[in-house]
């Protein structure tokens, strides 16, 4: 389903828009996250990556097999006057998109003084949670969140550094026994190159509000890797392609007792 197809897809076919397009086309292929039929529920933050994962999802696909979408926010509550809540639902309403927009109190609460160690955590699990009971309600049985190949790097190292263990983001992840499906169809998708074109689109971006989002642990790791690509321009790339080609054998693993 392309919403108002006629106004958008002349204006959108740059160089970029074809080179997105097809790394976008290419991850939903090699993970089967679209399949005829299904209904997405698309995250739409506000920011550059959700609203660009949205207008590409919303063009002609090549390769993907027909379906339908619907854009949910969920405002957590930095913005007491709503201005940036008021100015995405007028472009939702705009381009033609079906939407959800609901207001919370979910990151004052998640920052509130008896969670103050772990704020993203539950912050996280809120706005989640109340998406998946969305999912549910209007019968969508994929959500796609922009997550994009730095996003996933960068997820890959935080769970290194502080989780003790060797996982990140799935591009195709099934929850709740495969009766909804968690996909990321920016998986192979550079942050800059995502940025770049919501730029070049306009978009409307909302500003992050979150206190919580300048002394972040995702900030770390990704100014740790800006200062290492200095010295290394292929860090990001190495570090992706790294979890596809896993040595199993040469991973510290403890041997099985016997008896």
């Amino acid at each position: 389903m392309v919403i108002k197809e006629s106004l958008v897809v002349q204006e959108k076919r740059t160089k970029l828009f074809l080179h997105l397009k097809k790394w976008l086309e290419k991850a939903v292929m090699d993970y089967r996250k679209i399949e005829a039929g299904d209904r997405l529920l698309i995250g739409v933050s506000g920011g550059p990556d959700s609203l660009a994962l949205l207008d590409l999802l919303n063009s002609p696909m090549i390769f993907v097999p027909p379906f339908s979408l619907l854009a949910v926010n969920i405002d957590l509550g930095f913005d007491p006057a709503y201005e940036g809540y008021r100015l995405l639902e007028n472009d939702l309403k705009e381009k033609g998109y079906p939407y959800v927009m609901e207001k919370t109190n979910f990151g004052p609460l998640s920052h509130s003084d008896y969670n103050k160690k772990n704020p993203c955590f539950l912050c996280s699990r809120l706005r989640r949670k109340r998406i998946f009971e969305i999912a549910a309600e209007r019968g969508c049985n994929k959500i796609a969140f922009a997550h994009h190949r730095d996003d996933i790097i960068e997820t890959l190292l935080i769970n290194m550094f502080y989780a003790r263990e060797i996982s990140t983001m799935m591009p195709n992840q099934e929850i709740f026994g495969g009766r909804l499906h968690i996909i990321r169809p920016l998986a192979y998708l550079r942050e800059d190159l995502v940025k770049k074109y919501a730029k070049q689109r306009r978009f409307p971006i909302i500003e992050n509000r979150c206190p919580t989002s300048k002394s972040s642990r995702r900030l770390y790791i990704k100014n740790l890797l800006n200062d290492l690509e200095k010295d290394n321009k292929d860090i990001r790339d190495n570090i992706f392609k790294s979890m596809s080609h896993v040595k199993m054998d040469y991973l510290l693993t403890k041997a099985k007792k016997i008896g």
